[in-house]
Formats: C-alpha cells, structure tokens, sequence
C-alpha cells in the first residue's frame, strides 16, 4: 500500500512538472518539495531525502554553469531518476547463511502490511533449499497469527 500510494504520488508530481510550460527555480523548487513529501511520507529516512533533494540541486547548478542548450526539464527527470535509483540500490553485500550456525530473522511492519504471509514464504523457500526453519509467533495483539502460522 505505502509503495503503491508513493508511485502514485511520484507520478502525480511529475505530470505536474510536465504540464509546465515554463521550467524556472520555481518549478524546479515546486517539484522537489512535493518530491520529497512524498518520500517522507512512505517513511523514506529525512537525511536521505535532504541528501536526495541537495544532490539535485548540486548537480543542476553544475549543469547551468556547463550548458545553456540543454533541455531543463529532461535533465531534471533524468537527476531524479538517477537519485532515486542510486537511494534503492543497496550498498551492502546480502547475508551469507552459513551451515550450522543459527541465524535470526526479524519481521516488523505495520498491522495488516502481511509480515505472517511473507514469514511463511521465507521459511518455506529456505526450507526448501535444505534448511531448518523454526517460526516463532511473536505478535502479542493478535493471537490469529499463531493458527495462521500452522
């Protein structure tokens, strides 16, 4: 739902962006602010959005100073793409699972965001690969998760 209500809004800013006809600081201003209001309100962490938005700016400054030819709203989109991208990429190596060794997984979300279903799905796709999975029902409010598990 978070992701679905972010695409939609990310969306809903940029044809804002497009149906300008006039791309100035203001627009560009406009277009950032609503960008990062819809990242902070998908929980995106504020430090990652202000790095994001001055990211931006640096860039289109270096931009005005380099080029006037260029097309300002395409080289917007493309920053914002590039941004965007380079937030989502991970910059860590995933977790080797070793062999003998016990390894814990944590699952914590908002109620009904389906943390059961998705515990289930994992534990059955690493038992599947020869592993030994245990599921421990941890839910204090909701004592359906515990059948739910079964």
């Amino acid at each position: 739902m978070v992701l679905g209500s972010l695409g939609s809004k990310l969306t809903q800013s940029l044809q804002k962006f497009n149906s300008r006809t006039v791309i100035d600081d203001e627009a560009i201003d406009g277009y950032l602010k609503e960008l990062a209001t819809a990242l902070l309100e998908a929980d995106v962490n504020v430090r990652f959005v202000s790095g994001l938005r001055s990211r931006i700016r640096d860039k289109m400054r270096l931009e005005e100073a380099l080029a006037s030819g260029t097309n300002r709203r395409k080289y917007i989109q493309r920053l914002v793409v590039e941004e965007l991208t380079q937030l989502l990429t991970p910059t860590r190596a995933p977790v080797k699972m070793v062999k003998g060794r016990a390894m814990v997984a944590m699952f914590v979300g908002l109620q009904g965001s389906g943390k059961t279903t998705t515990c289930t799905k994992y534990a059955s796709f690493y038992q599947r690969k020869g592993w030994k999975v245990a599921l421990v029902c941890a839910d204090t409010f909701r004592a359906g998760a515990f059948d739910q598990l079964k």
